[in-house]
């Protein structure tokens, strides 16, 4: 049996698992819809995961009616790096989409902006589900460290909803909820008015009222309150107990409730439209907490995360899963879900087929903002080992935007003050152990450094050996500086590479269209044609009708192509 046709036969059969049909079954007439709702900046801080501070009631019944994930983690703690993992099935540190962010930062860093340049032919999850019939539509984050291509969804913004696609045609649906997201402990405290547009998804004139500037907050007096401003939080033990934690903390809480609200707006309209039980619902966190010593950390903290997964028709409802889930996992594990080939770049694993579980997951921190630092890790069920390549340097990074943290702010003065305990101040530390083993199952918060204990040493080689693997796979040279990764991804030019324009003819009655650049998609569309405003993929020579043609080219990584048009008149 070749790899293609053992592939297809995992694909037939986690769609059998899935939806309950004969393995034989056709994957096209039986493809479900899928519906990820992403929330931001998220640890496991919910009822199913033992943390029962607050009531989520529409997780929570995605919980009892689904898959609970113990074991999920993000590639990286924040968001971009992440992203770029979900959309791509490839980790990010090997293809130049770890810095935070690529795009930005440059008065700080000194460098031009760029993208990451995904390997030719890379196509995003939403490409893939797309040529095999989807309908693809995200609200309305992409953060992916490179644009994404035309061809890449149907629908990509704050009005983008499966209502919008032809009738009985799959939909693979994103939306994202960022009320959790790290700004939301920033005072004055508010909810952004954009996430109300969950609460009328489907209404266009009500979204089309809110800003669209997403830092635009509630104020004070129109911001909901869903838990008791005076309820005492469990404090983790890197952190102060004092009262600026507690707000901060109350505000996790209260930005977590009202996301729940928010989700069961959306389950509501997919219930409503009778979807709910043909509809594979994802719910997941991007990365770890918002809070200290969390989001951008690759202790546990900034990367494991909550995942739950509704199942049509109950399936495996109540069950509780503890493999290990990688970011990298999530893209051929949706493909897998649709019945669709997985490619063979991608460097995830399907994690429904119960004949294949990881025995480790990965992660890499970079630069963040105007600060970099260089960190890869390994982690399996019990231990992480993590390597610093810069130990001359803090561990902590003074990043602006975290400072705009109260608590992050209190934890600097009483730093300053000498006032904070052992497990407190390690983050302070001027220095950087070179190399850090922790075991995780009885030191959930890796504060007990083992790397340099005797005792330990075969199981630090082990780690060691399997985070040299992963690197030398997915080419990734940490000593790399991002000035040098910059010329690799731009070929040594000056600049960030351009996509040729397509060329654009009529052969045989059809439009054939073609770019000269390795590796770009083409998308096309008659301009101003309400049948065909979404830009489609081309993938085959097209019937013509009177009009304009337009196409693009673009390569992700590259600056998208001009536009090519051509007029076709009536006969």
């Amino acid at each position: 049996m070749n790899k293609m046709k053992a592939e297809m036969l995992k694909v037939f059969a986690t769609i059998a698992l899935i939806l309950g049909f004969s393995i034989h079954a056709s994957a096209a007439t039986n493809q479900p819809n899928i519906l990820w709702l992403v929330i931001e900046d998220m640890s496991p801080l919910l009822p199913m995961y033992g943390d029962d501070s607050i009531e989520t009631p529409n997780i929570s019944r995605l919980a009892d009616e689904g898959v609970v994930y113990n074991n999920v983690f993000s590639t990286s703690g924040v968001c971009a790096p992440s992203r770029a993992a979900l959309a791509t099935g490839l980790y990010p540190n090997g293809f130049g989409a770890n810095n935070m962010r690529t795009s930005s930062n440059t008065e700080e860093t000194g460098l031009p902006k760029y993208e990451a340049v995904p390997p030719q032919n890379t196509k995003m999850l939403s490409q893939l589900l797309r040529e095999a019939g989807y309908y693809t539509t995200n609200n309305y984050k992409n953060d992916y460290q490179f644009k994404a291509p035309k061809t890449a969804w149907d629908e990509n913004g704050i009005y983008a909803h499966w209502r919008n696609r032809p009738s009985n045609q799959p939909f693979f649906s994103i939306f994202n909820f960022t009320t959790t997201h790290e700004s939301g402990l920033f005072e004055p405290y508010g909810i952004r008015k954009l996430e109300q547009r969950h609460y009328f998804s489907n209404d266009a004139d009500k979204i089309s009222a809110l800003p669209t500037d997403h830092r635009i907050k509630t104020d004070k007096e129109s911001t909901p309150i869903h838990v008791d401003p005076e309820t005492k939080f469990p404090v983790p033990p890197y952190l102060p107990d004092t009262p600026i934690v507690q707000r901060d903390l109350w505000k996790v809480y209260n930005n977590l409730a009202e996301t729940d609200k928010q989700i069961g707006a959306i389950l509501d309209v997919l219930e409503d439209d009778g979807l709910l039980d043909n509809t594979i619902v994802v719910f997941y966190s991007d990365h770890g907490g918002p809070m200290p010593k969390q989001k951008r950390l690759i202790y546990d903290s900034g990367l494991k995360v909550p995942l739950i997964i509704r199942f049509p028709n109950g399936q495996k409802a109540g069950t509780i899963e503890e493999r290990l889930v990688s970011f990298v996992d999530f893209a051929p594990t949706t493909l897998a879900m649709a019945g669709v080939p997985i490619p063979d770049y991608m460097q995830g694993d399907n994690f429904l087929d119960t004949s294949d579980e990881r025995e480790y997951i990965y992660a890499a921190a970079d630069r963040f903002d105007g600060f970099t630092d260089t960190i890869r890790a390994v982690r399996d069920q019990c231990y992480k080992y993590i390597r610093n390549y810069r130990p001359n340097d803090p561990y902590y990074l003074p990043v602006a935007y975290r400072e705009k943290i109260p608590s992050m702010r209190e934890l600097l003065a009483l730093n300053a003050a000498g006032k904070l305990n052992e497990a407190q101040s390690q983050w302070f530390r001027k220095t950087k152990d070179a190399y850090e083993l922790f075991n995780v199952c009885n030191d959930p918060y890796e504060l007990s450094n083992l790397a340099y204990i005797k005792n330990y040493q075969n199981k630090r080689n082990e780690m060691e050996s399997a985070l040299n693997n992963w690197l030398k796979d997915i080419g990734d040279d940490p000593t790399r500086t991002e000035r040098q990764l910059i010329a690799t991804l731009w070929g040594d030019a000056s600049t960030q590479p351009k996509t040729k324009a397509p060329k654009l003819v009529i052969e045989d009655g059809k439009a054939v269209i073609a770019s000269e650049t390795p590796g770009a998609f083409i998308a096309f569309r008659y301009k101003r044609d309400k049948t065909s405003q979404n830009w489609q993929i081309y993938k085959e020579a097209q019937p013509i009708k009177p009009g304009v043609i337009e196409a693009v080219a673009h390569r992700p990584g590259y600056i998208e192509s001009a536009t090519t048009m051509l007029t076709i008149e009536k006969n």
